[in-house]
Order: structure tokens, then C-alpha cells, then sequence
């Protein structure tokens, strides 16, 4: 149990059955009257932000998110399967607990899988990921303004905007929080 007037920020709890992360906190204490808990919180499951106050002296379940690392392994219509690097076990995810940055990942990356008492509620890829691009118009010699961009196709089958220059057979690093070209990879 965590009261209102231990809240932090980072701290998970349970509210009329849904889990609430504290996002920011304050202590208030008015010259006149008790003092309360001035709460901004996100539901970690819908993701949806909400302000509101708390008795310091409130009472609610802790909540224990469970962060873990597995791997991509197939899909297979809309269920998605990904392997736990410690016993080899392959989970099912259905297709509608992905977030639209998915679309980045290919087989055998490594994925972020939130759940909660059991029950998986998001799938986070890498935050940067290296693919080739598999189709795209040609780049034309002396063809150098800047900022100015052209559709790719990349091997996972994503399309983003790249710059002038960028080939089909080249690889291009990727930010999959805002799905947008960085730069060419390295290897």
C-alpha cells in the first residue's frame, strides 16, 4: 500500500482498477483548511493524462509493471510472436497491443514488452533500428537541395520520407518513436 503523501514521481499505482503512473506531484498546504495531494497522472495502459487532488492520507495497491525484454520472432495473422530470451518460451501478442512504430521491426530484434498482473499491454521496439530501403526513386546528379525529401519503402515494408540522395540498396538508421530518417548506417 502507498499513501497519497509518499507519491512520486515514477510511482505506479492502482485507481478504481486502472494503473496510474504519478507524472508530477505536489505537496499543497493552504493557510486555511486540511492539505491535499495536487496529482498529474497517466494511465499506463490507455495512456491518457489526468490532474486531480488526493487526501495525503489516501490509501492505494502499489502496482508492479513488468518490463521485459524479448525477442520478435514471427507473426502469424493477427497474433505476433515473440521469444523470451530465458527459456526460449514463445508468447502470443495480439496484433492490437502494438503500437504503429512496430511497423520498423523485422524478425529477431529485441522489443520491450510491458504487462501488468500478467496481461501485456504494450510492445515497445528499439528507439533506433538500421534498415535497407527496397524501393525508391533514383537520386539525380547535382540534385542537392536541402530538406527536400522522397517516399522509401523499407525491407519491413514501412514508407517514410528520405533525402534526395539516399538509393535502394542502402541502409538508413531510423528513430522509431517519430518513424523519421536520422541517417545512413554505419555497417
Amino acid at each position: 500500500m502507498i499513501t497519497a503523501g509518499d507519491f512520486r514521481n515514477g510511482v505506479t499505482f492502482e485507481l478504481e482498477g486502472k494503473v496510474m503512473q504519478v507524472i508530477e506531484f505536489q505537496h499543497v498546504k493552504p493557510g486555511k483548511g486540511a492539505a491535499f495531494v495536487r496529482t498529474k497522472m497517466k494511465n499506463v495502459i490507455t495512456g491518457a493524462v489526468v490532474e486531480t487532488s488526493f487526501s495525503p492520507t489516501d490509501k492505494f495497491e502499489n502496482a508492479f509493471v513488468e518490463r521485459k525484454q524479448m525477442e520478435y520472432s514471427y507473426n502469424d495473422g493477427n497474433l505476433y510472436y515473440f521469444m523470451d530470451p530465458e527459456d526460449y518460451e514463445l508468447i502470443p501478442i495480439d496484433g492490437s497491443k502494438l503500437n504503429d512504430n512496430f511497423k520498423f521491426v523485422k524478425e529477431n530484434m529485441e522489443c520491450t514488452i510491458y504487462s501488468y498482473k500478467g496481461s501485456v499491454f504494450n510492445v515497445e521496439p528499439p528507439t533506433f533500428v538500421d534498415l535497407e530501403v527496397t524501393e525508391t526513386e533514383p537520386g539525380l546528379r547535382g540534385d542537392t537541395a536541402t530538406n527536400v525529401t522522397k517516399p522509401a519503402v523499407l525491407e519491413t515494408g514501412a514508407e517514410i520520407k528520405v533525402p534526395l540522395f539516399i538509393n535502394e540498396g542502402d541502409r538508413i538508421r531510423i528513430d522509431t518513436r517519430v518513424g523519421e530518417y536520422l541517417e545512413r548506417s554505419k555497417s
